[in-house]
């Protein structure tokens, strides 16, 4: 598979972009596990041609994750062009055009999402982003806006001809946000169709192996993006990968093991947000930090913790925790539960 001049593997995994959870501290891991492709958190389009420090940090990219795209959403032509221009200098490999956000402050204000109801938008927006950067341009969207506007089929062939050198799709409507099953039949169909020539990547409920081997088999998706299955489980990339090469469902790592990857990712946060490279972690473990109140989202995430008896105080006091020297007394103290425990002993 390619996506313009980007080759990848057989059957590849790809980091979904999620906000405030996609930052370079996480993409890094998921990379290491064995994510082929990752990307930035979603990069407002407005409050980047305005200089907001906190949009313009999300512009970090390191070369250990490449290759990695910067995702943009916004609803005008101009000003995602402009952006799309200030996104390129940070040199991603690709600009992603995020018209699949359903929540209502993006998409009842006619972005993300909010396009499907506005498709000739959609394709000015993506004809002019494509016309003004030198970077290959893909899109993420969805199936349609509600249960009768599926309109998908259609709208990638009319994507594809503005020059879109992959297309993602989410496999529910805007109306579902992300409850109800994601639908594969109808990515199979954009796939199927022998009209399609670009990539099309699958995204929907892919939070296991067995479950990801059969969306490359039954739709014939080109690659397979995980989104809310990797949160506080950055190791089910090579959970995943090491079953579509073997077909055997091991367990990767240990629970010590995978207590561990979230420690280093409480640290990584810290050092993304708070400290200076050169700053020894053991200076600040009792200092209140930035970094620790960001990574709380992947420890109220991660499935490590599920099967462990009367945890709900535990995880309460993680997520309280102020300090580094707190939080990681907490997890420290954490022993397996009965659905940890084959790994566990691993």
């Amino acid at each position: 598979m390619r996506i313009a001049d980007i080759s990848f593997r057989n059957r590849p995994l790809f980091l979904a972009p999620m906000e405030d959870v996609t930052d370079p501290a996480f993409r890094l891991l998921c990379k290491r596990f064995g994510a082929d492709m990752v990307y930035t958190e979603f990069v407002s389009a407005d409050a980047l041609i305005r200089s907001v420090k906190r949009t313009e940090q999300k512009l970090t990219l390191l070369e250990a994750e490449r290759p990695v795209a910067i995702q943009l959403y916004g609803r005008d032509v101009d000003t995602l062009v402009e952006a799309a221009r200030i996104a390129e200098e940070a040199n991603p490999d690709c600009i992603d055009l995020n018209f699949g956000c359903p929540v209502r402050k993006v998409a009842c204000k006619g972005a993300g999402a909010g396009l499907l109801q506005d498709p000739d938008r959609m394709l000015s927006i993506t004809r002019a982003v494509v016309a003004a950067t030198r970077l290959p341009v893909t899109v993420k969207t969805r199936l349609g806006w509600d249960e009768g506007r599926k309109n998908i089929v259609d709208l990638a062939e009319r994507l594809q001809d503005c020059g879109i050198q992959a297309l993602t799709i989410h496999g529910r409507t805007r109306a579902q946000m992300y409850k109800g099953e994601a639908d594969w039949s109808l990515i199979g169909s954009v796939k199927n169709n022998p009209r399609m020539h670009i990539p099309i990547i699958g995204n929907g409920d892919v939070t296991t192996a067995e479950g990801c081997l059969q969306c490359f088999e039954l739709y014939g998706v080109d690659a397979v993006m995980v989104g809310r299955a990797s949160l506080g489980r950055p190791w089910i990339f090579a959970e995943m990968r090491h079953f579509l090469d073997t077909g055997k469902n091991d367990a990767f790592l240990s629970f010590d093991e995978q207590k561990a990857v979230l420690k280093e990712y409480i640290i990584r946060a810290i050092y993304w947000l708070d400290l200076a490279e050169d700053t020894p972690i053991e200076e600040v473990m009792h200092q209140r930090l930035k970094g620790i109140i960001h990574s709380r989202r992947h420890l109220a995430a991660s499935p490590l913790f599920k099967g462990i008896p009367n945890f709900r105080d535990t995880r309460i006091a993680m997520l309280r925790a102020e300090t580094l020297a707190e939080l990681f007394d907490i997890i420290d103290r954490v022993e397996p539960g009965e659905l940890n425990s084959s790994a566990g002993n691993k």
